[in-house]
């Protein structure tokens, strides 16, 4: 899948594709339902991956600090792009790094 595939996905489906990571999973929840709802789906996940959307999810609320810590544990450093462009950014990579994974 590609970020043209993932945000159609994101228009067209009620429920996002379980085939994808947990990451992209928040991902799409964010720009389908919101930040509540992305930021319950991940949850407590500890992974490098969901770790920066966490990151991200906590930079849009305006939660820098919170942002902060989890950009640590993803290994990322703290974004300077608007949130559109990070959205994006992160989709695209995550997106790229899945299909590696084949």
């Amino acid at each position: 899948m590609n970020l043209e595939e993932f945000n159609k996905s994101i228009q067209t489906l009620d429920k996002c594709p379980a085939s994808l990571p947990l990451s992209l999973q928040g991902l799409w929840y964010d720009k389908k339902y919101g930040w509540d709802e992305a930021h319950e789906f991940i949850g407590d996940a500890s992974d490098i991956d969901t770790a920066w959307v966490h990151a991200y999810l906590h930079r849009r609320e305006g939660d820098a600090n919170n942002a902060r810590y989890w950009y640590n544990r993803s290994g990322q450093p703290e974004s300077k792009l608007g949130l559109d462009e990070e959205w994006n950014q992160i989709a695209s990579q995550l997106l790229i790094k899945t299909q590696q994974k084949g």
